[in-house]
């Protein structure tokens, strides 16, 4: 870390900085641009410009974070998910593409007109992407962290996006007569003591938002045992879960009374939504 950061004095050029690094290239290239204000093909067009001393002490602090572990989406604020921008800081998780398939399996479910409920919404990502593609839907978004919807609540002004936000502790702050077409929810589900909770960027996320300090199930008992007086008949409840939760999840599904019960597979092929129908 010593001699890398050294290495970042004024006078060396953005060619030789890019050639010489001990982050991996893509993080490295995020970084420069970040520090320099540039964009990717500034970096190339001005191969040979030199850093001034306080361009090279910008960079190397941020250098310095990222070896520390720091995730990059932290050290410059932003995560792009669904096409969009999304301010992210240590109050909420990272969006991560993953979550995507979520998004798109809400939409697909959402009719006309719709109401849509994101439950426990950090940055606002899956509400924001909803509301910003479905013009003509009606999007609520909670979360129990008030510093978690202000970042959510500032990413749906940055990308136009009508949401309605409130804080609550899971439902306890909708009104009884509030119903929807479809509840959707990434909630904490990773098993207190699991070893990836101190393992890469998690190390730096904030922990109430991934872990639900039990066996990873209890939010998602929660979800599913309290969505029936919110969604409309035939309504659907879709949640994210981990890698290896989708029975458990299908069963705690079935046995709540719920129709239509499945999984659905992320790029990577691993079942990482599953949701189902409200009876009629």
């Amino acid at each position: 870390m010593i001699d890398t950061v050294h290495a970042i004095q004024a006078g060396v050029t953005l060619a030789a900085l890019q050639r010489q690094s001990l982050l991996e290239a893509l993080d490295n290239r995020v970084l420069l641009c970040h520090a320099l204000e540039l964009n990717r093909i500034a970096l190339i067009t001005q191969s040979e410009r030199a850093l001034s001393e306080d361009e090279a002490q910008r960079f190397a602090a941020l250098v310095q974070r990222r070896l520390a572990g720091e995730p990059i989406a932290y050290i410059v604020g932003q995560r792009e998910f669904f096409g969009l921008p999304f301010e992210v800081s240590s109050a909420v998780l990272i969006p991560r593409p993953d979550t995507e398939l979520l998004v798109e399996l809400a939409m697909d479910r959402l009719p006309a007109q719709g109401r849509v409920l994101d439950m426990g919404t950090g940055s606002g990502a899956i509400a924001v992407s909803l509301a910003h593609t479905r013009k003509d839907a009606d999007v609520t978004a909670l979360d129990v962290s008030a510093d978690a919807l202000a970042v959510a609540s500032r990413n749906a002004s940055n990308n136009n996006a009508r949401v309605t936000f409130l804080q609550s502790d899971w439902y306890s702050a909708l009104q009884g007569a509030a119903t929807f077409d479809v509840i959707a929810s990434n909630p904490p589900y990773i098993a207190s003591g699991d070893r990836h909770l101190a393992e890469g960027d998690l190390r730096y996320e904030p922990v109430g938002a991934l872990t639900d300090h039990a066996d990873g199930l209890s939010a998602l008992r929660i979800i599913i045992a309290g969505a029936p007086p919110h969604l409309k008949p035939q309504g659907w409840l879709l949640m994210e879960h981990g890698y290896d939760q989708s029975a458990a999840v299908r069963a705690l599904l079935s046995d709540a009374g719920y129709t239509e019960v499945q999984s659905w597979c992320d790029l990577a092929g691993i079942e990482r939504v599953t949701g189902g129908r409200l009876k009629a």
